[in-house]
């Protein structure tokens, strides 16, 4: 915005609640410049003509009591909103509503909307109103209070901090409206229901795509009404926009957990892994917030858990040998030594009415590696039976405060225009949004604290929210409602999600979530690198009680974190292709490296994708499907360095009749093995971990694929599976392989199972068209003293195995 003739003011304005609101006084624009136009966050820019600080000071704390008030509680009984147009107009009419903040100036576009009648109507987006190109909207920013509102919506939406040089030229936007939700049945007249202004535009730049998909971002442009301004169209407050202060208002998060436990059921009551008994561990601690001391967890009591960043902070709070004794006497604990996460936590739960805490480093005995270990592998019972779990989201670090329980720990950014009458805002980012982009959702310990948690509360720098199995509610939507069959609100599906309903049905059903949760719990940094199966042992634990995998023992059901019940599926991981292979050290002293076949022996993420992954590196898809098992009988070397005889899953092949031709004469899987068979003759014991098993082994030549892509962006990549020695060498399938080293040019194969067939993974004029279960799932492995290891994974058309000559073999695989 020009400054000619205009002095700029910057005022801290802690725990102000005005950025973007606009004045007028004598046809001259007096603002208060939103965070996006680069002043800094919580820092406004007072643009206007020189006057004295006396008068200044005079206007704005007027100006303070007119644009901040106190939010009246607005929730019935019942857990709907009081506000009801259809009895009367004045239960809406609360200060709020008195706001006198003039009009932000518009624009010549924006001047002739009529927004009234655009969320009284509906306007659908094949109707949406022109707005002008995007750039222009950009452009207007500084001087019209609805394109400010649309730009701020966009740059947040897609991210554009992160695309400075982003060609947006050819963009064009609309303007169209409609349902925000209903939590009312019967379900009112669609005139009744809250309605939303949303942005259309002409396309979406594939940069832009591609980082929303990355940061779990909202794909809709969304502008909400405030909820003094619900009145004006005879509605209830119902989904409307609600202002956000300085600090959360502990009332309404207590209605939040309220509204759950009276209205939700068994859904969020039982934890679905736990039958019965539902009694917590002997050995289990809480801190007792009221007396102030770590006290062993009365039976089935209610308690809240803590999940946090350490952050590297020191061990002078935690609880060892040497201080349980003094902490577990009445007032023992001193919050005044306790960082500020930790200090604000034991607060906010007694502010909620609740007794008792379950806090990591004060509930573990930090030093004892015995009462360590045994916090760890009933961390599903600890966050499982939670009455909630609080998040602190917002921080690097334990020193940092949760956000909004006291003044001035955090920052406003809640941004409202008062355009024709109405107050209007966007929408602040989802639950799922903010802790993508949040540093608590990059560590590993956090992956399962969530996922196992009935109810959530996360505290972040933007706001306060609620999750439950059943609901999500925040600070800046009234959403507060006993959930009704038919509702929906904007925050539906856009909360962290749960690991598995854990419904009744067959046991295998259970890798459709093991294989996704390794996928994102990967992703996350470990502290410590050994770790890495620890703090993910909640999760598998869970997963063994509930679907009674190795007769409900979670150690003959997993190991090395790989599902032994599912092998054929669970050795299908591969390497993320943006992310370097390597291999995970271990700090403990004489501890043997972890088999490679396991993808906990791997530093960074893996995921498990279906076989289309091999016509384009870049397709993600569901989970391998594995179409049939080839391998007859498993065996693993246990800790006493004998081989044990696995007990996994069979899966037999089905056809679609009538059969194929090509498949009359398939793959032939060796059977058995001799008991003989199961050492290797050298001289040195086996290593625990070491799976051994008979199929078949061929080499083929290989060489790296062509593509489109630039190929520094990749550590692995897709390589063509060429037969050998004939010449000319035909396209027999594809593979995955680490470009660091560089493969040789040829490698052995040996066969795991049997697998699908997309298109573009084979010379299809050699083979013919693909037909169920014509191609091999194998694994790319190097040999030395008999001792193999995986190098990568691919597929192979069953036909050319054949032809390779191929012989069997009892691998003994690390």
């Amino acid at each position: 915005m020009k400054q000619a003739n205009l002095h700029s003011l910057t005022l801290a304005l802690a725990g102000s609640n005005h950025a973007g609101l606009t004045v007028h006084s004598n046809f001259t624009l007096y603002r208060f410049c939103p965070l996006s136009s680069g002043a800094q966050s919580g820092v406004c820019t007072w643009v206007g003509p020189r006057w004295g600080f006396g008068r200044w000071r005079s206007w704005y704390f007027g100006f303070w009591l007119l644009v901040v008030h106190k939010r009246k509680k607005n929730i019935a009984p019942d857990g709907t909103s009081k506000s009801d147009p259809l009895l009367k107009h004045d239960q809406t009419r609360n200060d709020l509503q008195r706001d006198n903040t003039p009009n932000a100036p518009l624009c010549s576009v924006c001047a002739k909307l009529d927004l009234r009648q655009i969320l009284l109507e509906e306007i659908l987006m094949k109707d949406a109103i022109p707005l002008g190109s995007l750039l222009s909207i950009l452009q207007k920013s500084d001087q019209c209070g609805f394109c400010r509102l649309v730009s701020l919506v966009v740059r947040r939406t897609w991210l554009l901090d992160k695309f400075p040089d982003l060609d947006l030229s050819g963009i064009e936007c609309g303007l169209f409206s409609m349902e925000a939700g209903c939590l009312r049945e019967p379900r009112p007249e669609p005139k009744k229901l809250c309605h939303r202004l949303l942005i259309d535009t002409s396309h979406r730049p594939r940069e832009i795509h591609s980082a929303l998909m990355t940061a779990h971002s909202a794909l809709t442009l969304h502008i909400q009404v405030m909820e003094e301004d619900a009145f004006k169209f005879d509605r209830p407050t119902d989904l409307h926009g609600r202002r956000v202060n300085d600090t959360v208002d502990v009332s309404l998060v207590k209605k939040w957990i309220e509204l759950c436990e009276e209205g939700h059921g068994d859904i969020c009551e039982k934890v679905w892994w736990v039958a019965g008994d539902r009694r917590l561990p002997e050995f289990m601690r809480v801190v007792d917030v009221v007396s102030m001391a770590v006290v062993p967890a009365p039976p089935a009591c209610r308690y809240a858990a803590l999940s946090y960043l350490w952050g590297g902070i020191g061990a002078e709070y935690w609880t060892t040998k040497d201080n349980i004794g003094e902490r577990s006497t009445p007032g023992g604990l001193n919050t005044a030594n306790f960082p500020d996460t930790i200090a604000d936590t034991i607060q906010l739960v007694r502010q909620l009415g609740e007794r008792y805490l379950w806090i990591d480093t004060l509930c573990i005995i930090q030093d004892d590696l015995k009462d360590k270990m045994s916090q760890i592998h009933a961390m599903d019972l600890i966050y499982g039976e939670s009455y909630f779990t609080i998040y602190a989201a917002g921080g690097t670090s334990a020193r940092d405060p949760l956000p909004g329980h006291r003044p001035g720990t955090r920052t406003l950014e809640q941004h409202i225009e008062v355009v024709q009458g109405l107050h209007l805002s966007v929408p602040l980012p989802t639950p799922r949004e903010v802790l993508t982009s949040s540093a608590w959702s990059t560590r590993g310990w956090t992956y399962q604290e969530l996922m196992l948690s009935r109810r959530r509360i996360y505290f972040t720098r933007h706001q306060v929210y609620f999750e439950c199995r059943h609901d999500i509610f925040c600070e800046d939507l009234v959403a507060e409602s006993k959930r009704l069959a038919s509702s929906k609100t904007p925050l539906r599906y856009k909360g962290a999600g749960r690991f598995t309903s854990g419904e009744p049905g067959k046991t295998d059903q259970y890798m459709s979530s093991y294989m996704p949760a390794i996928a994102e719990y990967t992703r996350r940094n470990l502290t410590v690198e050994s770790d890495i199966v620890d703090a993910i042992t909640a999760l598998t634990n869970a997963l063994a009680k509930r679907f009674e995998l190795g007769g409900g023992d979670p150690a003959r059901a997993f190991l090395f974190g790989m599902s032994l019940m599912e092998l054929d599926h669970a050795l299908l991981w591969q390497h993320h292709p943006h992310v370097p292979q390597v291999r995970r050290s271990l700090t403990d002293e004489g501890t043997s490296p972890w088999p490679s076949w396991a993808w906990a022996a791997w530093r960074g993420a893996v995921h498990y994708q279906g076989e289309n992954m091999y016509a384009s590196i870049n397709t993600f898809s569901t989970g391998p499907v594995v179409a049939e098992t080839l391998i007859d009988v498993w065996h693993i070397v246990d800790s006493n360095g004998v081989p044990a005889q696995l007990d996994v899953r069979r899966i037999s092949r089905a056809f679609k009749l009538p059969k194929p031709q090509a498949a009359m004469n398939p793959y032939s899987s060796p059977q058995g093995i001799d008991p003989s068979h199961l050492t290797l003759d050298i001289h040195r014991p086996l290593e625990p971990g070491t799976l051994i098993f008979r199929t078949t082994s061929s080499r083929f030549s290989i060489a790296r694929r062509e593509h489109e892509e630039s190929s520094s962006r990749f550590y692995h990549d897709l390589f063509n599976i060429f037969s050998s020695p004939s010449f000319p060498s035909t396209w027999v399938g594809s593979v995955i392989l680490p470009l660091d080293p560089a493969p040789p040019d040829s490698l052995e194969f040996i066969v795991l199972s049997r697998a699908s067939a997309p298109t573009g993974v084979y010379d299809e004029e050699n083979f013919g068209k693909s037909y169920h279960g014509c191609m091999l799932y194998v694994m790319a492995v190097s040999q030395n003293e008999g001792l193999m290891e995986r190098v990568g994974l691919g597929i192979i058309h069953e036909t050319a195995w054949i032809a390779s000559g191929a012989q069997e073999k009892v691998v003994f695989l690390r």
